[in-house]
């Protein structure tokens, strides 16, 4: 399975807890806006201990509270693109794909995948938010991960920035197979990327 996810953690006054399991390539966590959702990621990620459940991703398990396993968040290969594309202002676009990227890393493909190639010597500053997300995406690739966690990718974006994110997005489900967990509050959004929707 791609994601075996049973987890639970407290936050706050709040609990949080999910469980699910898929096959699918492209998994939506949908709900509306503090019900947990970025946790959920957080605990994928190794950036929340669950306090109790398990995480598998491909079938390697990541936390076991059985087993007293917890791989740790920089080991578990995760490309993680966060709600804000967190681009480095300093560096170019192409710098900003390849940080963190293996050594000699070529972006071109990954630029033509999510139709940036013409953004390469540009700075992080000129661009808009929906150009910002896809080298955001571009970068998480280039690190080559074994699977990608998207959170809100689509939010705050006027309706054309957002239309280009998601053709991006659908690309990546499509053209590279990771297994993908993506967190929208939107319905539509969910319908569209997902292959299953995981409701919160």
């Amino acid at each position: 399975m791609s994601f075996d996810i049973d987890v639970e953690v407290a936050r706050g006054e709040a609990r949080i807890a999910l469980t699910f399991a898929t096959d699918r390539r492209a998994t939506v966590l949908l709900g509306p806006s503090g019900v947990g959702k970025t946790s959920v990621l957080d605990m994928v990620a190794g950036l929340l201990r669950p306090d109790r459940g398990r995480v598998r991703v491909g079938g390697r398990p990541l936390f076991e509270a059985n087993t007293n396993c917890d791989v740790p968040a920089h080991l578990r290969r995760a490309g993680y693109v966060f709600q804000e594309a967190r681009l480095f202002p300093h560096l170019s676009v192409r710098a900003n794909l390849t940080y963190g990227a293996p050594a000699g890393a070529d972006p071109t493909e990954v630029a033509r995948l999510l139709d940036i190639a013409d953004l390469l010597g540009r700075w992080p500053r000129t661009l808009s938010g929906g150009e910002a997300r896809r080298v955001a995406i571009g970068r998480a690739l280039l690190a080559e991960p074994d699977f990608l966690l998207l959170d809100e990718p689509l939010v705050s974006l006027d309706r054309a920035r957002r239309e280009e994110a998601m053709r991006a997005i659908e690309r990546v489900r499509d053209e590279v197979r990771l297994p993908m967990l993506i967190v929208t509050h939107d319905e539509g959004e969910a319908a569209r990327l997902g292959q299953e929707v995981v409701r919160m």
